[in-house]
């Protein structure tokens, strides 16, 4: 318990984006909160592009050929984004791809009020993410019959790595999957724009929400 403790108050000591940014106006934090999320948000990119061409690699071999070290990556893989079969080379297609960069920061912008909200200054939480096991902040106007919180990261950078991981696997994000997909496949370019139109159940304000993002995103160009 003094352990957990002590993990919870580093995460409050370290919180949010740098010191600096909170003393800017809010203008020049608008500017300024693209030049601290892209280098992030390159990085995790950078990290599911290598699982998917390692997946790719695996599954361009012919089937007898794969070895014990090749089913414990697709293992690992498989757990890390649910993915129901282990052999379904296409469901790992879908589910480990990127993320449109801009539709990040979009994202980050209205989660967290540009990084000026209550949690994303206490909890490193950028992106509105829920937390059931009872260790995150309890939201101020939380209803009487609901138990979720508000979860604490460790860094913003793992707050990043856990919502992209999310819309990879979340059922609630299956369209954008799908639709992302699509677009690979016709060799078209997966824009900001139409990505954020398949996420209206990541909000409970639905169509004012993509709207909502699609209005921001026209700052991050």
């Amino acid at each position: 318990m003094k352990k957990l403790l002590f993990i919870f108050t580093f995460s409050f000591l370290f919180a949010g984006l740098p010191d600096y940014y909170y003393k800017l106006s809010i203008q020049k934090q608008k500017k300024e909160f693209k030049k601290i999320l892209m280098p992030m948000i390159e990085k995790e990119n950078q990290k599911i592009l290598q699982e998917r061409n390692l997946v790719k690699s695996i599954f361009n071999k012919p089937f007898f050929m794969l070895d014990f070290n090749n089913l414990i990556i697709l293992s690992k893989l498989r757990k890390k984004y649910k993915i129901d079969d282990i052999y379904d080379k296409e469901e790992f297609m879908k589910k480990i791809d990127v993320i449109p960069p801009r539709l990040v920061l979009a994202q980050g912008a209205v989660e967290s009020a540009w990084g000026r909200s209550y949690f994303a200054r206490k909890a490193n939480n950028l992106f509105g993410q829920w937390d059931y096991s009872g260790r995150g902040l309890v939201p101020k106007n939380r209803d009487a019959n609901k138990t979720h919180t508000v979860r604490i990261f460790k860094s913003p950078q793992e707050s990043l790595a856990v919502y992209m991981r999310n819309l990879n696997r979340n059922p609630a994000y299956k369209k954008f999957r799908e639709v992302r997909y699509r677009y690979r496949k016709e060799h078209k370019k997966f824009t900001a724009e139409i990505a954020a139109t398949t996420l209206i159940l990541y909000s409970q304000l639905r169509e004012v929400y993509v709207k909502i993002l699609q209005n921001i995103m026209k700052q991050f160009r």
